[in-house]
């Protein structure tokens, strides 16, 4: 008998540890989570900076206007003054805001994918255009390639927390900016079915890669009904002026329907103040101009209002991507944005760290919980960047994939229920075995309030180092190979693929 129960007792521990060594059925919290807890601007400072931000606009006015967008925005109410600057009163700034896109789709290719832009709302995405790539053999950087820019796609394809794609580097191999600009947007459709994102050198090449995502999309004007790919501009050039070939870009964009993140990319104490107060006005004002455009050309527009603070080290002029200036400038810019309605788009994880170190762990678990904290939209360059936006690597999609879940699931917080609350729980476990291990409210709670990692060790020291003594960087490596030897996607048909190619240069 005493045998009997010793078995039955055995067995039922040896599910309960099965069953906690079980992967998690349900994502504890997936991309999309509320923000908006970090609030580091007080109401006052917030109606200060956004005032002389409207001051700027109406009594400084923006600078080097294109012909076209002055005739527009002097037709919508703006004056030029004396000097040739477009001055943009108060009154056509906050008719613009009103006017403005407040929530919007980024469509995936596949629907399931697609995620709802504004409001609180969190997710990581890519940037950057990076120029070298960390080579995963030899650990050291090299030029980035179009190979890179496939490999780079293919790979976070399969991360969950990553819920867009923006191309991450320059495929320095191809220098036909043409040929780079439809390479670029082929490599996209081709490895993934997630919202994208890219650029346009000029805007003679919108309307020829217009027709390659037609063909993707399932034949003309297919795309311009449910786009799948954005487009990011720098429209404004810091200090307060337009660039005209971005300027033409817009309004190409406009025409086909291709959503866009507006980005003001200033540089405290180089292009814009050093102080945050200063700073922050100067680029709240120039992603207006931006708001301003976009809306006298098409109001309502699917636009991000994306007001990226970048920092330099003052002591040498070098940019810094990590650091508390940029955790902070980056969460005041989208707690600006969230307070004023529009959706926002802010920078962060742009680590200075050239090595996957301490330095690239405090850098980008600072930035980036930050940014999600104080709410922004769609938080830029989050995934894989490395040395100041210089670089990409394989290794950092697999370690930020983690690290956004980590914080996707801070951002969840605590749901505060009877049931959470556990009084019958706590009675059962005191009274009982004396331990919450193996009981039902500890079952359901395992799977529904915990995130597992899947590649952060937390065994005991004499496994780790029976198991080879490894760090992250070499466990991510392992990983990041494993899915460039099999994930190979290819979301085009052999008839769309043929018709790309039959078209336009495609070189891989």
């Amino acid at each position: 008998m005493g045998t009997e129960r010793r078995s039955r007792r055995a067995g039922g521990r040896s599910e309960r540890l099965a069953l906690r060594a079980a992967p998690p059925t349900v994502n504890p919290a997936p991309p999309g989570q509320i923000g908006g807890q970090y609030r580091p601007l007080t109401e006052p400072d917030l109606q200060d900076i956004y005032d002389t931000a409207l001051r700027l606009l109406a009594e400084l006015g923006m600078g080097e206007v294109p012909d076209r967008l002055r005739d527009d925005l002097v037709a919508a109410g703006a004056s030029v003054d004396p000097r040739g600057r477009v001055l943009l009163p108060r009154a056509l700034v906050e008719d613009m805001i009103d006017r403005a896109a407040k929530t919007f789709t980024l469509h995936g290719r596949d629907p399931n994918r697609s995620i709802e832009v504004g409001g609180e709302r969190v997710y990581f995405g890519t940037g950057g255009a990076a120029v070298n790539t960390l080579d995963l053999d030899s650990g050291q950087y090299r030029s980035s390639t179009l190979a890179d820019l496939h490999d780079f796609t293919r790979l976070q394809d399969t991360l969950d927390n990553v819920a867009w794609f923006t191309r991450c580097c320059i495929a320095t191999d191809v220098p036909d900016m043409f040929d780079l600009d439809v390479n670029t947007a082929y490599a996209l459709v081709k490895n993934t079915t997630k919202p994208t994102a890219t650029a346009f050198t000029i805007a003679g090449h919108v309307d020829p890669i217009i027709a390659l995502l037609d063909i993707a999309a399932g034949g003309e004007g297919k795309f311009a009904e449910r786009p799948f790919m954005k487009t990011h501009i720098s429209p404004v050039i810091s200090p307060m002026r337009f660039g005209e070939d971005a300027v033409d870009v817009v309004y190409k964009c406009i025409e086909h329907n291709i959503p866009m993140s507006c980005i003001t990319a200033a540089q405290a104490g180089a292009t814009a103040p050093a102080t945050m107060a200063g700073f922050l006005a100067q680029s709240l004002a120039e992603t207006l101009a931006s708001l301003v455009m976009v809306n006298v050309i098409s109001p309502g527009f699917p636009m991000v209002f994306s007001n990226w603070p970048l920092v330099i080290d003052l002591r040498s002029g070098a940019f810094a991507g990590g650091g508390g200036e940029t955790a902070l400038l980056n969460a005041a810019s989208a707690q600006l944005s969230n307070w004023l309605g529009l959706p926002s788009g802010v920078a962060s994880s742009m680590t200075d760290a050239k090595a996957i170190d301490a330095q690239y762990g405090v850098e980008k678990g600072m930035t980036s919980l930050a940014a999600a904290l104080a709410g922004g939209n769609l938080i830029y360059e989050s995934s894989g960047m490395t040395a100041a936006l210089l670089g990409a690597s394989f290794e950092a999609f697999i370690l930020d994939d983690e690290m956004h879940a980590m914080t996707y699931r801070a951002l969840r917080g605590i749901e505060v229920t009877e049931d959470n609350l556990g009084f019958d729980a706590i009675c059962e476990a005191i009274l009982g075995e004396g331990h919450f291990l193996g009981g039902q409210h500890t079952y359901q709670a395992m799977e529904r309030d915990y995130f597992y990692p899947k590649l952060a060790d937390r065994e005991q020291p004499s496994k780790w180092q029976e198991d080879g003594a490894r760090d992250a960087w070499s466990r991510a490596k392992e990983r990041a190979r494993a899915v460039l030897a099999s994930h190979r996607p290819d979301y085009l048909s052999a008839r769309q693929d043929s018709a790309i190619r039959e078209r336009f240069t495609i070189l891989r």
